[in-house]
């Protein structure tokens, strides 16, 4: 082969696209299916108690206590334990940035698009969260690709969540166009911050759940007196219920939701919004003594469907069997 050809043959393969590394996506361990099912559980309530502090209290004042009480908790549990704070400058303004898209922005959109829908229609709607998070981590990761198992699996799991809720999801709905959308974009801020939050994955999760609720409380507390002022002390029940949504649905529900992100991903992370209309409903059942219709258990049905096609190994397991 003569040198010019050579050169050619260099200059070729220097231009020649060069594939991307294929990455092996993150899967789910039981350890990490059954806090998910337990992070279900405790943002169950969550809908609910913020519709019994909201009776009393403004969106505002509902989430400056919420962050609130969780960041004082979590900060104790971190000096108790004698955990090292962080001291880097670019940290702390990573989970600046992760407490805005994570907790205030969406907390805010949550909260005000609450005051004009039914919760059953706000859960539809903030399960569209697994839908762009696959989305998003297409395009900004190598090891989260949307297939069309993953895609397929989210549809049918946001079927299974609007088959549960049911028709009762759309009453009372008049021109709640804003209040929708302010719901749509919580869920859009909820996947940014999956994302946002990959980078922490080798950071405790205590610390990241502490660092970014402290700032979110110091963001709100100021936002609330700046706009509101003081505000007066709410009922009893009304602070029992803000008292519970801070400690239990915020600060215990971060720690583990940071954990399972650590370990299976943003896509696997985001799919408690499907398990959450689930567990409110099993509760109701299993506290509260109600029963559960046939429409319940098929939403429920396509729920676990959506959830094996998106976590893939039921099915590789059918086609291995199948080929033996």
């Amino acid at each position: 082969m003569s040198i010019q050809s050579s050169e050619a043959a260099v200059v070729a393969a220097a231009a020649a696209p060069v594939a991307p590394p294929v990455v092996a996506a993150p899967t789910m361990s039981r350890t990490e299916w059954g806090l998910l099912i337990v992070l279900s559980m405790l943002w169950g309530g969550a809908f609910f108690l913020s519709k019994v502090a909201l009776a009393e209290v403004t969106p505002l004042a509902l989430v400056a206590a919420r962050v609130g009480v969780a960041a004082v908790a979590l900060w104790a549990v971190v000096l108790a334990k004698g955990l090292a704070v962080p001291r880097e400058g670019r940290l702390w303004r990573d989970y600046l940035v992760l407490a805005l898209i994570n907790n205030v922005a969406p907390f805010c959109l949550l909260a005000y698009g609450q005051q004009g829908l039914p919760s059953g229609l706000a859960a539809i709607l903030n399960a569209s969260t697994p839908l762009w998070t696959v989305l998003l981590a297409h395009v900004t990761t190598l090891d989260e690709r949307a297939t069309g198992g993953r895609l397929a699996g989210v549809a049918v799991g946001m079927v299974g969540v609007a088959v549960i809720i049911g028709p009762r999801a759309l009453e009372g709905v008049s021109d709640a166009l804003l209040p929708a959308l302010c719901i749509v974009g919580a869920a859009m801020c909820y996947a940014a911050a999956i994302i946002y939050a990959r980078r922490f994955r080798g950071r405790p999760p205590l610390i990241t759940a502490a660092s970014q609720l402290g700032l979110s409380s110091v963001i709100m507390v100021a936002a609330l007196l700046a706009f509101e002022g003081a505000p007066a002390l709410p009922s009893p029940h009304v602070t029992a219920s803000l008292m519970v949504f801070g400690l239990f649905s915020t600060a215990l529900g971060f720690v583990i939701y940071f954990r399972i992100l650590a370990g299976a991903g943003s896509t696997n992370a985001a799919l408690v919004t499907f398990l959450v209309p689930v567990s409110s409903i099993l509760l109701g059942a299993l506290v509260l003594g109600e029963r559960l219709d046939a429409r319940e258990f098929v939403g429920m049905g396509a729920i676990a469907l959506g959830l094996a096609a998106i976590d893939g190994r039921p099915w590789r397991a059918l086609k291995r069997g199948v080929a033996s």
